[in-house]
């Protein structure tokens, strides 16, 4: 799952030098830009209020816990952004097909 999250350039950067460590931390640039792109634009997609409610109740659920975690907005959409790459992951590693049953 580790060289999954490191493709898709979706992982936490941590600056230490000595004694000094960094408080904001982002994510690496390396890996697959338009892959990284991709999933960041399908979570922000799949957040978004609909009138009959979220695109994507699971992506929403967990992006309303990262917030009331006090995540910034950005920080809540990056970490919900790897949520859809673990789920495709489990679902092609396991050969069974995803059913939703939340609702």
């Amino acid at each position: 799952m580790k060289q999954l999250t490191d493709f898709t350039g979706q992982d936490s950067s941590v600056y230490e030098s000595g004694t000094f460590k960094t408080k904001q931390n982002g994510i690496w640039k390396r890996g697959s830009a338009y892959l990284r792109i991709a999933l960041y634009q399908a979570t922000v997609a799949g957040i978004s209020k609909q009138i009959h409610g979220p695109r994507n109740p699971i992506l929403r659920k967990y992006y309303q816990q990262k917030c009331q975690e006090g995540k910034p907005t950005k920080l809540a959409i990056v970490a919900t952004s790897n949520k859809p790459s673990r789920m495709i992951f489990g679902i092609l590693s396991s050969s069974i097909p995803f059913q939703d049953n939340q609702q």
